[in-house]
């Protein structure tokens, strides 16, 4: 009993502390993020994908599915990489080894919730922001669920 009056207590006060407290500008990096995600939804949407989740996290993992979409009758966990330039190396070099486990789990985690094992797979779209029009692409298949 004590530690739920603790944790309201907490939430409250960290809610009033929020509301008071001016919000700090979100970094560049974020906003470039946010619209590369915006761009690849339309553009997945186009591409007759049918999104069932955007931004899915849970509080076990540091990692968040950017996109869940029905693809040709298959369940697609879409990792979105946006750049504003293609000095470095390619957006979906980003998708290393640690980070394709960390989307596996938090698959994982999100098929549990499903009543059936449907397919899946995982795509990333690379989204490069260098031009004066987005240049947007789809790789299928980029990695599985097993690995």
């Amino acid at each position: 009993m004590y530690s739920a009056w603790v944790r309201l207590l907490t939430q409250l006060a960290l809610r009033a502390l929020d509301a008071v407290l001016p919000a700090k500008p979100d970094a560049e990096h974020l906003i470039t993020g946010r619209r590369g995600e915006e761009l690849a939804y339309f553009f997945l949407r186009k591409h007759k994908y049918v999104i069932v989740a955007r931004n899915y996290r849970t509080p076990a993992h540091k990692s968040e599915l950017d996109i869940v979409g029905w693809n040709e009758g298959v369940l697609c966990f879409i990792e979105v990489k946006t750049r504003t330039t293609r000095a470095v190396a390619p957006a979906e070099a980003a998708v290393d080894a640690e980070k394709r486990n960390d989307l596996r789990s938090v698959a994982k985690t999100y098929l549990r919730q499903q009543p059936d094992r449907p397919s899946t797979r995982f795509d990333i779209v690379t989204v490069y922001l260098d031009q004066p029009k987005p240049e947007i692409t789809i790789i299928k298949r980029a990695f599985f669920l097993s690995g």
